[in-house]
């Protein structure tokens, strides 16, 4: 009986989805789900998931660790904010090295391509500097 409603509860979660978006990043897969509530508002739910590979061999075992954020519209200005200056913060620090152009130049064209086509009606600008 417990484990129907563990599965008609996932069933439920999964209807909520209203758009989402995968990012592959090595061994890492970040989830970008946008959801809606008992209330019918929409708020962002951030999930990383990470690959674990446990021994080696024929006896290895892989599971997957996974971190979750939810992020509410009344808080995506508050973060953007914050986000941005803590990738700012970085870059500035911790620039791509010389041999790394070709993926600096992939982030700047995909930065460009992906402003402005949010679903959130809301524009979103990113101030990157790589020197």
């Amino acid at each position: 009986m417990e484990d129907f409603k563990k599965k008609n509860a996932m069933d439920l979660n999964d209807k909520e989805i209203v758009f989402s978006k995968s990012i592959k990043a090595g061994k890492r897969i970040y989830y970008l789900d946008v959801k809606k509530n008992r209330k019918d508002e929409m708020f962002l739910a951030i999930t990383e998931s990470k690959k674990i590979v446990m021994s080696e061999g024929d006896d290895s075992q892989v599971s997957f660790e996974k971190h979750k954020i939810f992020l509410y519209k009344e808080d995506f200005e508050k973060f953007m904010t914050g986000l941005t200056q803590a990738i700012a913060f970085i870059n500035k620090k911790q620039p791509l090295a010389l041999d790394d152009s070709d993926k600096k130049e992939k982030l700047e064209v995909d930065l460009e391509e992906n402003l402005g086509k949010t679903e959130i009606g809301t524009e979103i600008k990113f101030d990157i500097d790589f020197e």
